[in-house]
């Protein structure tokens, strides 16, 4: 399987600059050290399973500040940046919510983050807001342990999508 123009592009950029596009799609430093060591790639699926390898090998503190990349559901994502670009789009469907799913996830958003202290992610891609509420209800019914793994894997989803958008 040969490389997309994307994927060619990418494998060719200077270490650098690849790290800043890499980091458009995830902002944990240590995830994008350690995809950007997997250069080259043949695709971008198999930049993805790169991805995957070093989401197993992430923090809860790499997470963490990864996290600090997403805006709450339902908040539109400052800037011109890619990564704020794509949260708006993953984020379409909240936008023009009727005002009672909209305070519905205010309110939600602010129990998880009392609960959790961190923001709620989830990949938003697809789902509809009140398939968003409904998530982070049932989420708010987890231990600390449980939602990191969630949260984990929501973040994973998350990356994935944008590093195929990326390299596509």
């Amino acid at each position: 399987m040969s490389a997309s123009a994307a994927t060619s592009r990418f494998n060719s950029l200077p270490a650098e600059e690849a790290r800043r596009e890499l980091l458009e799609c995830c902002a944990s430093p240590r995830w994008a050290d350690l995809v950007l060591a997997g250069r080259p790639f043949a695709s971008a699926a198999d930049a993805v399973a790169a991805s995957d390898r070093a989401f197993a090998e992430l923090t809860d503190a790499d997470v963490d500040a990864a996290l600090a990349g997403h805006p709450r559901i339902g908040e539109r994502a400052a800037g011109t940046s890619r990564s704020a670009e794509w949260s708006r789009s993953e984020q379409s469907s909240v936008q023009g919510t009727d005002d009672a799913t909209s305070a519905r996830l205010r309110e939600l958003n602010a129990a998880y983050e009392q609960k959790f202290d961190r923001v709620f992610l989830i990949r938003a891609a697809g789902r509809s807001p009140e398939e968003m509420a409904a998530e982070c209800e049932r989420r708010l019914g987890n231990d600390p342990d449980t939602e990191a793994a969630e949260v984990r894997e929501q973040l994973r989803q998350i990356t994935a999508l944008r590093l195929e958008r990326m390299l596509s």
